[in-house]
């Protein structure tokens, strides 16, 4: 039997969507073992208002990991 933990988590990017979920599994690799998968919950972009162009991505995930014995 196998217990699973979930956290969320906010990746960003000024690349893209996919490079903002990999910021946010990066990260997280340097201090959670063990990682199982992702689950996207949100995208969202920061606008710049005097362009009107995407200035940043955002990627709100949910991490889950197995928890050691």
């Amino acid at each position: 039997m196998s217990v699973a933990k979930i956290v969320e988590l906010v990746g960003s990017s000024e690349k893209g969507w996919e490079d903002a979920a990999q910021t946010a599994v990066k990260e997280a690799t340097k201090t959670i073992r063990g990682i199982h998968g992702i689950e996207v919950k949100d995208i969202t972009a920061k606008i710049d208002s005097k362009t009107g162009k995407i200035r940043q991505y955002r990627v709100g995930i949910k991490l889950s990991f197995g928890i050691e014995r």
